[in-house]
């Protein structure tokens, strides 16, 4: 990067300053005035003046000295000739240029009385009182005569007022007398002989080595003798021992010494007058080098980076070169030499050497050397990962990265590197940045330019290895500028224009086409022709002869036109019977220095005997400044004294026995006096009185004040928005203006936003100003809440469920939920339900069964309601016992697998009733009483065969889940198995059983004596039994399933959904419960 302007001394350059400047100066009329100006600094210095603002030029009115000051020999002011005014000094190196003061120079001058005094008769003892008044520059001195003799003020009655008021208090009769008034300055001196002084012989600038003598000659005339008197122009002592005067008047400095350096002035002045004549002289010491820093030896860890500074004084100013182990140092992308520093980063072991600085001029050489110690430090973080890169304007990219692996914690900084990707030995600039972040926006890059990145982090102890080197493209932009035109004509009636290809820093991008637009100084109607990228000339034909044209030019990139050239005027020539000569063939001018061009070109070829050549030039909205008279043989001319950063027009003829030939005309800009890539150079302040306003939720308004620069400078400004904490380029956003102020529109709502101007004038950008942050207004929501859903979750009640609407940085203060039935929403009326911000459900109660419900949600915040989403209809069955689902799309859905298991569990309950049935009817009539198949299912129904009887006259439904497998095992509802242990009963439990009292009509809790001690105890189910009358149809009540006693003891207990069924052949298994309603029967027969 390059270092700021402060840093000159560090880098072997003096500041530009002055040494003397022109001060105010009021001369009087035909008497000569000299303006004093005098700079120190870089050498070569040019002076050169300025009349109100406007660049003198020598004539026989206005002469330049050799120390740049300012000779005129004979004030005048002879109307607009006068030489009144202001007058500044500009100084100029190759660094740049600096201004003096303002200096004014006043012709002196009196009027004739405007008041004159009038007589007066006072009695003794009043007071008397005479005025007068005169105009003149500078202010007159008023005096009082008294009978042509000075009035004495010594007493306390007579006072003179700076006004030029006479009082005479106290009057005596000696006051009585004439009394007039003497108004003088010093242009009161018309009736005075001037015996100025000539110098016939003056001391010439000199150069001389250290340690010589040297002698400055100053010979004058005039009458009588005058007196030749030597002094400074810096008003330094002249060395009073080295120095003396030989002869009349010259000086002779014996052994020279750097300090003897200066401009000496010799000053003739005319005895007992102040008549004076000056002439001066630069003396310059040539010393050799002498260092004025020396490098100092540097320990340096692996990775990092060594910087050794050589600063050397000398005149001329030495030149430094570096040594490397007494070989030159190659340069190469660590490796770099910055105004005599020498730059080393990404240290590695093979740095590790002996460096020297190498500093020479004509007058001789010094060196001076240091030592680079690396050291091999493991305690080091790893390199930085995941580097990329992501273009975002045509001067600005996003590098960003992920932390190290190893030792991350203990980064304390990274240091961003990158260089142009394309060319050799191409500089590398640096940035550092702090630790709490890993991205980084490098904003000051070439537009439509390759550029190499990489990433280093540090350690208190030692940097990481550069990172994977990623490349990425910046966009391309329009043209920086237009390209300069040549112009000439081979013919009265025809233009040859022609052009150079702009340089990849103007051209920001691949030129695509050219624009050339041309037309008569007295026709507004404009004419254009487009070229491709490669043209570089265009002749215009068909013109009419002795017509000035306007001519101008603009070229494009793929992205758009740049603004295209001012107007540049061309004369075709006249019609002529005789042969004048052509147009010269004026090559490309050369600025040779930010104050000078170089201008070559060649005769046209022709019979034409060329007499000279006339060549003039002017400054661009600038007069044409006298035409230059050139040889015949004359190939080239160095055109000097210009002012940087301009942009001016050259003009050539071809001079003949015949006249001036055809003319060629060229445009050229100076460059400016310090180049960026080699010196320092001094950016332009930034913008300051950065303020925002938010206007809406999307738009702000962004207004800052432009710093303090000279008011001819053209100036713009490019401002930058981001959303802070950016992680996304595409969020960066660059305005472009030539206003103060800029309203910035397509922002996001409720968004922190971050902004920074930067300014631009001559190439030359700010940095950043100061950063303001932002929020934008919050904005109603723009989306309704997404994933609609309503669920039936009782027969009357709906859960409604939804998500917020996908908006960043959206505060919902509460969600409006609107729902009807069809026959309402046909009438237009909505049920409102609101919901705080915070929650993403409702319920919908007391809905109406049969009915079809319409359902939409709407979000909201302290700035307005959002859209509704998508209706959602919800319909209810009449008395629908079965929980649904309605969702957004608008279907009642039921889901698959539950019915699947639906329709398989109604087939086996039918299935199992059937079977069940056609078992117990055939048993029932063909199998005799007592047990069956060895006695193990007949003791263990026994009621069975009590209630045959009743059962062939009852229709009963049994409804069992399923039968399956052999009488003595029992399935679970989780689907293991158990063996029942007590499935056998004895002949004596049947006997005892038949022995039993029957039971009463009135008996409703009678069972098989079997089953009563189990029974009794048991929880799980309740048998009821029935009894049946005489003449009576039997009765019965249909109660809980009955689990045998036998399964209970080992079985384990169903769900909540499940109920345990048994059957005689089968095992038991769970099922899901019935819904209310659909409950089994199960038949529980007593004895009568």
């Amino acid at each position: 990067m390059l270092p700021p302007l402060s840093l000159l001394g560090v880098y072997g350059f003096s500041e530009l300053s002055f040494i003397t400047e022109p001060s105010d100066m009021t001369v009087v009329p035909k008497d000569t005035a000299v303006l004093l100006c005098v700079a120190h600094g870089q050498p070569p210095i040019t002076i050169r003046w300025l009349k109100n603002g406007v660049r003198l030029t020598e004539s026989e009115r206005i002469h330049f000295l050799p120390n740049g000051s300012l000779y005129i020999p004979a004030v005048g002011r002879d109307g607009e000739e006068s030489d009144e005014g202001f007058y500044q000094c500009l100084s100029q190196n190759r660094f740049g240029a600096i201004l003096s003061q303002r200096s004014r120079l006043t012709i002196a001058n009196i009027s004739p009385f405007v008041v004159q005094p009038v007589p007066l008769e006072v009695a003794e003892g009043s007071v008397a009182r005479f005025t007068c008044q005169v105009t003149s520059n500078p202010p007159a001195t008023i005096t009082w005569e008294l009978d042509h003799s000075p009035l004495p003020l010594q007493t306390n009655r007579i006072t003179v007022l700076p006004n030029g008021v006479l009082q005479i208090h106290n009057v005596q009769l000696e006051d009585a007398g004439n009394y007039r008034c003497v108004a003088t300055n010093i242009g009161d001196r018309k009736h005075q002989l001037d015996y100025r002084p000539r110098i016939i012989a003056g001391p010439r600038n000199t150069t001389v080595s250290i340690h010589h003598s040297v002698v400055l000659e100053c010979v004058a005339l005039g009458n009588p003798r005058p007196i030749i008197s030597w002094s400074r122009a810096d008003s330094k002592p002249i060395d009073v021992y080295n120095a003396r005067v030989l002869g009349s008047g010259n000086l002779v400095i014996t052994d020279v010494q750097r300090h003897h350096s200066g401009v000496y002035l010799c000053r003739a002045t005319t005895p007992g007058t102040r008549n004076y004549t000056i002439a001066a002289a630069n003396l310059t010491v040539l010393e050799p080098p002498s260092l004025v820093e020396r490098p100092e030896s540097q320990t340096r860890p692996r990775a990092g980076t060594a910087r050794f500074i050589c600063q050397a004084q000398g005149v001329p100013t030495p030149r430094i070169t570096w040594l490397k182990n007494g070989e030159e140092v190659r340069l190469n992308g660590r490796i770099k030499v910055y105004n005599s520093k020498l730059v080393i980063t990404q240290i590695t072991q093979e740095d590790d050497a002996i460096y020297q600085c190498v500093a020479e001029n004509e007058q001789g050489s010094v060196l001076s050397l240091a030592r680079l110690i690396v050291v091999m430090s493991e305690d080091r973080p790893s390199v930085p990962r995941n580097v990329h890169a992501e273009t975002i304007s045509s001067s600005a990219i996003l590098l960003a990265w992920e932390r190290p692996l190893y030792n991350a914690d203990k980064v304390i900084a990274y240091s961003v590197h990158y260089t142009k990707a394309e060319g050799l030995n191409n500089e590398e600039y640096q940035a550092v940045i702090g630790n709490d972040t890993t991205s980084y926006i490098i904003d000051d890059l070439e537009p439509g330019r390759n550029y190499s990145f990489y990433i280093v982090a540090y350690m208190p102890m030692g940097a990481s290895r550069m990172s994977d080197q990623v490349c990425q493209h910046t966009l391309e932009d329009v043209p920086l500028r237009t390209p300069e035109l040549s112009l000439s004509s081979h013919s009265p009636t025809d233009i040859q224009v022609s052009w150079r290809p702009l340089p990849a820093k103007l051209s920001r991008g691949n030129i695509s086409a050219y624009r050339l637009s041309y037309r008569t100084a007295a026709d507004p109607a404009v004419l254009s022709v487009e070229m491709a990228q490669n043209t570089t000339q265009y002749l215009l034909a068909d013109l009419q002869p002795d017509t000035i044209y306007l001519l101008r030019i603009a070229a494009a990139t793929r992205v758009g036109w740049c603004e295209p050239s001012a107007w540049t005027s061309h004369r075709t020539p006249k019609t002529s019977s005789t042969k004048v000569p052509p147009a010269p063939l004026l090559q490309q001018l050369e600025p040779l220095s930010c104050t000078s061009i170089l201008v070559r070109w060649q005769p046209s070829p022709g019979p034409v005997v060329v007499q000279g050549f006339r060549l003039c030039h002017h400054e661009e909205g600038q007069p044409e400044q006298p035409s230059v008279q050139l040889l015949p043989g004359a190939t080239e001319y160095t055109i000097s004294g210009l002012d940087p950063r301009r942009k001016y027009h050259i003009k050539l003829w071809v001079l003949s026995l015949s006249g001036a030939g055809y003319q060629a005309e060229q445009t050229v800009r100076t460059p400016g006096c310090v180049s960026t890539r080699d010196h320092p150079v001094a950016q332009p302040p930034a913008p300051d009185h950065v303020s925002v306003v938010t206007d809406s939720a999307s738009s702000v308004y962004l207004r800052w004040s432009r710093p303090a620069l000279a008011a001819r400078h053209s100036v713009s400004y490019t401002a930058r928005c981001a959303p802070v904490g950016l992680v996304n380029a595409s969020a960066v956003r660059y305005v472009q203006t030539t206003n103060q102020s800029v309203r910035i529109l397509g922002l996001n709502p409720n968004t922190r936003y971050e902004f920074v101007v930067r300014l631009h004038v001559d190439q030359l950008s700010s940095p950043w100003s100061s950063a303001v942050h932002q929020r934008t207004l919050p904005a109603a929501p723009r989306n309704p809440p997404e994933g609609l859903r309503v669920t039936l979750i009782e027969d009357d009640t709906a859960l409604v469920s939804w998500r917020e609407p996908e908006e960043n940085n959206l505060a919902v203060t509460h969600y409006t939920i609107l729902y009807a039935s069809q026959r309402a929403w046909l009438g237009g009326h909505w049920q409102r339900l609101q919901r705080e911000g915070g929650n993403t459900m409702a319920l919908l109660e007391k809905l109406e069964p049969g009915t079809v419900y319409l359902v939409k949600i709407s979000a909201s915040n302290q700035v307005g309601d959002g859209p509704f989403s998508s209706t959602v209809k919800l319909a209810l069955g009449p008395g629908s016992t079965h929980r649904g689902k309605m969702s957004s799309d608008g279907l009642y859905n039921i889901d698959q697998k539950s019915m699947t298991g639906i329709v398989v569990g109604v087939c086996i309950a039918l299935a199992c009733i059937v079977i069940c049935a056609l078992i117990l009817i055939s048993k029932g009539r063909s199998s005799p009483v007592g047990p069956v198949h060895g006695g193990k299912c007949a003791s263990r129904w026994p009621f069975l065969k009590r209630g045959r009887k009743s059962t062939r006259k009852s229709r009963v439904g049994l409804q069992t889940s399923s039968t399956s497998g052999s009488c003595g095992t029992a399935e679970n509802s989780d689907g293991s198995h158990e063996t029942a242990d007590s499935g056998h009963f004895s002949n004596e439990e049947m006997s005892n059983e038949g022995s039993q009292p029957p039971a009463t009509p009135s008996s409703r809790h009678s069972r098989p004596p079997s089953f009563g001690s189990e029974l009794d105890g048991s929880p799980t189910a309740e048998v009821e039994g029935f009894g049946v009358e005489e003449g009576a149809e039997p009765s019965f009540k249909v109660g809980p399933e009955v689990t045998p006693p036998s399964l209970l003891h080992h079985h384990r207990h169903p769900g909540p959904d499940t109920v345990q069924r048994v059957s005689c052949l089968g095992s038991s298994s769970a099922v899901d419960a019935p819904h209310p309603g659909q409950l089994g029967a199960v038949l529980s027969a007593g004895r009568p």
